[in-house]
């Protein structure tokens, strides 16, 4: 077996390099990620809060249904559904480019995996927090903003930081839908180029450094916001 990095320096046919065509492609990756992961995290933070809510049974239910409807269904199929059939009842999202369908579908399914980070940080909390916000004369929503939810994200940073590395991961979908990303690159450039080796160890590395970049922001943000004394589980920390 040999190996021939120079693969990268060919032209693919468009008058760009495969390298280029590559970084493009990351950019891409990253902008269905970025993107998906803003809508996520509204969304979850959301639904999460919903679903602690004691005194609205039908918030809470409405809530819970999100939160199954979009964990359940496999992303693929939730991708397809965005893609063929939302634009069929919906006829105006015709005109949607597939990358914001694609975002809509991967941040709505990953905000159902953060909601229920949110609520179980949410319900981590001592009661005494939101007596206390009551007591001070809040709202229940004013409780919610000022006292409970800036605790309830700094405890669940950790499971966060997965959540971030696994959208990261899972915007490889978009490639169903003809966005090219690096999955569609390292597809197409095997089977122009014939060196799946170095096409795919290269797009691995990417996904890795990409990923190890999510780590060690979470694992900073981690550091700068812990609550003194509270250890949670799981903790991505500095050391990993």
């Amino acid at each position: 077996m040999t190996w021939d990095w120079r693969v990268f320096l060919n032209d693919d046919g468009s008058g760009r390099t495969y390298l280029q065509w590559m970084f493009d492609a990351w950019g891409w990756t990253l902008s269905v990620a970025g993107a998906s992961w803003v809508i996520a995290m509204l969304f979850g933070a959301i639904i999460g809060t919903l679903r602690t809510l004691p005194s609205s049974p039908w918030l809470v239910r409405f809530a819970n249904a999100w939160v199954e409807l979009f964990r359940n269904v496999p992303l693929l199929v939730q991708i397809f559904i965005w893609y063929f059939v939302v634009p069929k009842i919906f006829p105006a999202m015709k005109e949607l480019p597939s990358f914001i369908l694609v975002v809509f579908a991967l941040g709505f399914f990953t905000s159902a995996r953060i909601a229920e980070q949110v609520r179980a940080g949410v319900q981590a909390l001592p009661r005494g927090q939101r007596y206390a916000g009551m007591a001070m004369g809040f709202t229940t929503l004013q409780t919610y903003r000022y006292v409970i939810l800036p605790m309830a994200f700094r405890i669940i940073i950790p499971p966060l930081t997965s959540e971030s590395m696994n959208l990261l991961k899972n915007s490889s979908v978009a490639f169903a839908v003809s966005i090219a990303e690096l999955t569609m690159f390292a597809m197409q450039a095997q089977e122009e180029t014939s060196r799946g080796i170095e096409i795919y160890l290269a797009v691995t590395a990417l996904y890795a450094v990409s990923a190890f970049a999510v780590n060690r922001v979470m694992a900073f943000v981690e550091k700068r916001v812990q609550i003194p004394g509270f250890v949670v589980a799981g903790s991505t920390g500095g050391g990993h």
